[in-house]
């Protein structure tokens, strides 16, 4: 699963092309201009397993690291949290892990990478990592709506109606996995992601938001989204 490759679907929300899109969080702090449905994210409390920093050395020893720079909230949330340790790494497209240099996987490549890691690899959990540092879940991902949109409020209900239904749903929908993958499937959805945009996950956005401003990523902090 590729939580954060806004281009296409950013685009198009902007051009008016599509009325609600499920999108990069940072999407949002770059351009506050949209709505946000309530309650309805992808998000961590801990651990997320798939968005990971991959360094052969010691974090304090990287020169650079290896990102897909669409991937802007994943990118940034490493940037922000490498800058807590006093590490301030060039952040480059292409190359190979070496001790100064690591790389950023996200979604299924992330998941593939750390079944197949070289045990002298060091892994670092980004979804642990903030919440080791702010005590935060924390956001990836977002439902945004245009501006203008003239059924907001049904529109964010029916939403929410799909997200609960998906997670009632969800035992049979493990149950259909393949057996060999089926106890991590139940691990990946039940104790690394979640679902909600509460009261805590709100805590976590405006967190990021203000360590994205510190960081120079954003000229301020942007207003708390206009939820619906």
């Amino acid at each position: 699963m590729r939580f954060d490759h806004p281009s296409v679907l950013c685009r198009e929300l902007a051009l008016g092309e599509l009325d609600v899109a499920l999108v990069s969080s940072f999407e949002y702090l770059r351009h506050p201009v949209y709505s946000v449905v309530d309650g309805v994210a992808i998000a961590s409390n801990g651990a997320v397993y798939s968005v990971v920093l991959a360094h052969p050395g010691a974090l304090e020893d990287l020169h650079e690291v290896i990102v897909d720079p669409a991937s802007e909230t994943s990118v940034n949330l490493l940037r922000c949290l490498l800058s807590k340790r006093g590490c301030f790494p060039r952040f480059v497209a292409s190359g190979a892990l070496s001790a100064t240099r690591g790389q950023l996987f996200i979604g299924d490549q992330a998941i593939r990478f750390r079944e197949q890691v070289d045990e002298r690899i060091e892994i670092l959990d980004l979804g642990a990592d903030w919440k080791a540092q702010t005590g935060l879940p924390f956001v990836y991902a977002l439902w945004l709506v245009r501006p203008g949109y003239p059924d907001r409020e049904n529109l964010a209900q029916a939403l929410r109606a799909i997200a609960h239904a998906n997670l009632v749903n969800l035992n049979p929908l493990l149950a259909e996995q393949p057996e060999s993958r089926r106890a991590f499937c139940e691990f990946y959805f039940r104790d690394c992601l979640r679902f909600s945009f509460a009261k805590e996950e709100k805590q976590g956005f405006q967190e990021f938001a203000k360590q994205c401003a510190t960081q120079k990523l954003l000229p301020s902090v942007p207003p708390p989204p206009a939820l619906i």
